[in-house]
Formats: C-alpha cells, sequence, structure tokens
C-alpha cells in the first residue's frame, strides 16, 4: 500500500475503540519507548470473542447451541429437533477448531489443531489473493523480502478484509526490525480477527523489547487464552509475570 503512519495513528485510525494519542515519531528500534501504549492493553486490542457469551448466541469454539428462546408458539420438539446435515461454514469450522485448540490435553495435540487453524486463516476466498500469497511465503522463505513486500502490499490492496495477509506482512516488518511497520499490520489483523494467536504474541514480543512489560504480559496472556499450550508463550509469560507483578513471598 506504500503508506507509513506511527503506531499511535493506526491504533487511532482502525481500532474500533478510539485511543487518544498525539503524533508521535517513529519510535525507532527495540528499546524505545512506545509511549502510547501505557494506557494498557485493554484499550487498543478488541476483547476476545469466547471469553464473554454475547447475546442470543453461543461461545465461539463451543458445541452448545444458543440459549434463547424459539419462536412463539413452538414446542420443545421443533425447538430442539437437529437441523438437517450440512457442510459447516468457515467461520463455524474455525471456531471449533479454536475450540478444541482451547481444550487440547498437550502440546502435540495443541500443534496439529493449531497448524489447521492457521491453514484455514491461509485460506483468503480469491484465488488470486491464495495465488500471490503462495508466491510472497516463498520469497519470505527464500530471503527475497523486496519481493515479498511488494507481493503482500498487492494482496492488501487486494483483500484487505483478510486478517492473515495483514499478519504475514507484519511478519516481514518484524524481520526488517520495522516495529511500528509490524504494530500497525497486528492492529488490522486483531480487528479482523481478535483471536489470532500469532499476532497477539508478536504484539507481546514487540512490546517486552520496548520496555512496556506490563502491556506485554497482558498480549501474552490474552494469546494464551486462545492457545494455551503454546510452550514458548508460556515460559515469556512465566519470566514476565514476577516482574511485573512481583513474586510473592
Amino acid at each position: 500500500m506504500g503508506y507509513r503512519m506511527t503506531i499511535g495513528a493506526a491504533l487511532a485510525a482502525f481500532l474500533p475503540v478510539a485511543v487518544p494519542v498525539a503524533a508521535a515519531p517513529d519510535p525507532g528500534g527495540p528499546g524505545a519507548p512506545l509511549p502510547f501504549f501505557r494506557r494498557g492493553l485493554g484499550d487498543i486490542v478488541p476483547p476476545l470473542p469466547g471469553l464473554q457469551a454475547r447475546p442470543g448466541r453461543p461461545l465461539p469454539g463451543s458445541d452448545g447451541a444458543p440459549d434463547r428462546p424459539g419462536p412463539p408458539g413452538a414446542d420443545a420438539a421443533e425447538v430442539t429437533a437437529p437441523k438437517p446435515d450440512r457442510a459447516p461454514t468457515r467461520a463455524e469450522a474455525l471456531d471449533k477448531l479454536l475450540g478444541r485448540l482451547a481444550r487440547a490435553q498437550d502440546e502435540a495435540e495443541a500443534h496439529a489443531v493449531a497448524g489447521m487453524v492457521e491453514r484455514l486463516w491461509m485460506e483468503s476466498g480469491s484465488d488470486t489473493a491464495d495465488l500471490l500469497m503462495t508466491r510472497a511465503v516463498a520469497a519470505m522463505n527464500g530471503d527475497r523480502r523486496d519481493v515479498a513486500a511488494a507481493l503482500l502490499d498487492k494482496i492488501i490492496d487486494l483483500a484487505p478484509g483478510w486478517a492473515e495477509a495483514w499478519n504475514k506482512r507484519a511478519t516481514l516488518r518484524f524481520l526488517e526490525n520495522d516495529d511500528t511497520g509490524s504494530m500497525e499490520d497486528i492492529s488490522h489483523v486483531l480487528v479482523l480477527e481478535p483471536r489470532h494467536f500469532g499476532a497477539l504474541s508478536g504484539m507481546g514480543f514487540i512490546l517486552e523489547r520496548h520496555g512496556e512489560d506490563a502491556a506485554a504480559l497482558k498480549a501474552l496472556r490474552r494469546a494464551l487464552a486462545v492457545y494455551p499450550q503454546d510452550g514458548d508463550v508460556r515460559k515469556a509469560v512465566d519470566k514476565l509475570a514476577p516482574t511485573v507483578e512481583g513474586q510473592d513471598l
């Protein structure tokens, strides 16, 4: 897309909760302060679906039906009768997989389910966008980052509602030590898919290396709420928690 914004401007523009921030210069490399995150992560990242049931809807990932009354005059048999078999929608399949991920009993099971989630996230619904993404990932893996960046810019122009396009560009920018650009893209990812454990953990690691330990801990715990068996994130949480919250005597 070719634009550049400060992280603060990106958050103010794209996140559903407005965060008053003054225009700020690019925060620079690792260790530079990110003052607009001092308000706390809850102000800048949408809450995770599934942590609270919305009226008339089941928790995402649950196998139960919404707890809501049937239409007037409907008897119990009609209300509880199973629906005809049909293929699950992409959203339904994703909810079910994320529910399995949250309940996984060990890292091996969780890793397998996380892989299925990531493969589903890689499906844009557009053959053209999917083809370009295949080429972008190949360019990233081949250390042709300029080619990958150009392809990802094109993909985002073509499919701005595809969370994984923003996530892949956030990853590329992180590899390029462009933390400001990476956080801009993460903000898009989390608006489109608040349960994206990769984006949440990436946000946490960026915040940590900029000295924003409290916000980093919140982001990493949000990632663990989705993917409890992620060993690397668990270690990072265990490392940060005593620093942020103090140790019990």
